[in-house]
Parts: structure tokens; C-alpha cells; sequence
């Protein structure tokens, strides 16, 4: 009742595309200056979220989409450009202004979605998906998304040990990184769309 080649398949193709390490600077950064109570439910809910999202498309996605007549590369481009708009606030430092954050939970958007369950990681689940055949392959399929959001919330929850190492001035240095690296992906997000897009038609 198990298939670790699927298993083993799809996880990694979701390590790679979301990005537990890359992920922890983001995270530091838009969860910078709230109590360690707070972060640590962000992290939890951020994996929720992006569990939930992800589940959804696993088992309705194709629906979904075509319901609503979005594309892959639509979906992918709407996305790199949601996570360009936060990158350039990380990137100026506007995330840094108490209105900016304190009231806003982070952990839905983007943390949870469209970092975490971004385009990239829902059209790879529902592939998977659509894929496997016997009742194996699907349990292999969903034991690779669940191992993956366990590693996600681990990573993010220990990484609040490095708030009290790096101190406020580290702080800031990770969100000027984080918002480089948030632009760098959301621009070779909406390149991959667009791409699609001229291939397609």
C-alpha cells in the first residue's frame, strides 16, 4: 500500500519548488518584531493554509480551473506578480512600519498562499494526482505532501532561533535579502507564465 518511487518523486519535486530553506529568510522577514508566540502560530498557519490550498487542488484542481477558465500560466503569472508587489515592500522597507504588519496576518498571504502553495507546487500536486493509479500511488502521493509540510512548519519554527542570534540590525539585512530573492522568484514566475503562454499559442 506504499510506492516510494512515487513517494520519493513528488516530494523532492516539492522540496525544490518550495524551498524550505529559501523560504526561512521570508518568513524572518515578515514575522520580524512580533512576541515568539505569535510567529510560532504563523508558522503553524502558514502550513495549514498551504495544506489546505494545496489538498483543495489536489482533489478538485483540474475542476477548478477549468470552472473558471484560468490557465497554468495565468494562474503563474497572477501569482509572480502578488509576490513582486510584497517583494518591493521588503525590499523599501514599508513592511517594516507597524501599520504595514502588526494588523495583517502574514501567515494567509503570501506565507501560506502563494509562497508556500504557489502555482508551482499546486499544478505538481495535481498532476501527481491525476497520475497515480492504484490505491498505492495515491497514498504515496499524499504521505510525500504531508512529509513535505512537516518539514515546512520545522524549518520555519526553529528558524525563529535565529531572530536571537541576528539581533534588529540582522533583522532588516534579512528582509533586504529576502526581498531580493522574493523578486528574483516572482520574476522567473511570471517569465515561466508568460513563456507558456507564447508556446501555447
Amino acid at each position: 500500500m506504499f510506492d516510494s518511487t512515487v513517494f520519493g518523486s513528488l516530494f523532492l519535486t516539492l522540496f525544490v519548488i518550495m524551498d524550505p530553506p529559501g523560504i526561512t529568510p521570508i518568513f524572518l522577514a515578515l514575522t520580524s518584531g512580533r512576541p515568539a508566540k505569535v510567529q510560532r502560530r504563523m508558522a503553524w498557519q502558514a502550513v495549514a493554509v498551504a495544506f489546505g490550498v494545496i489538498t483543495v487542488f489536489g482533489i478538485l484542481g483540474r475542476q477548478i480551473l477549468d470552472y473558471l477558465h484560468v490557465s497554468v500560466p495565468a494562474l503563474m503569472i497572477a501569482g509572480g506578480l502578488l509576490l513582486l508587489l510584497i517583494a518591493l515592500d521588503l525590499l523599501t522597507g514599508k513592511t517594516d512600519e507597524p501599520k504595514q504588519t502588526k494588523d495583517v496576518n502574514v501567515a494567509l498571504v503570501p506565507l501560506g498562499m502563494p509562497l508556500l502553495a504557489g502555482p508551482g507546487a499546486i499544478v505538481s500536486v495535481i498532476l501527481a494526482v491525476q497520475e497515480a493509479g492504484g490505491a498505492a500511488e495515491q497514498v504515496s502521493v499524499w504521505a510525500a505532501i504531508a512529509a513535505m509540510h512537516a518539514v515546512l512548519w520545522l524549518t520555519m519554527r526553529h528558524s525563529l532561533l535565529i531572530i536571537r542570534l541576528i539581533k534588529e540590525g540582522g533583522v532588516v539585512l534579512v528582509t533586504r535579502l529576502a526581498g531580493m530573492m522574493l523578486s528574483a522568484i516572482a520574476v522567473q514566475q511570471i517569465v515561466n507564465g508568460v513563456t507558456q503562454v507564447i508556446q501555447g499559442s
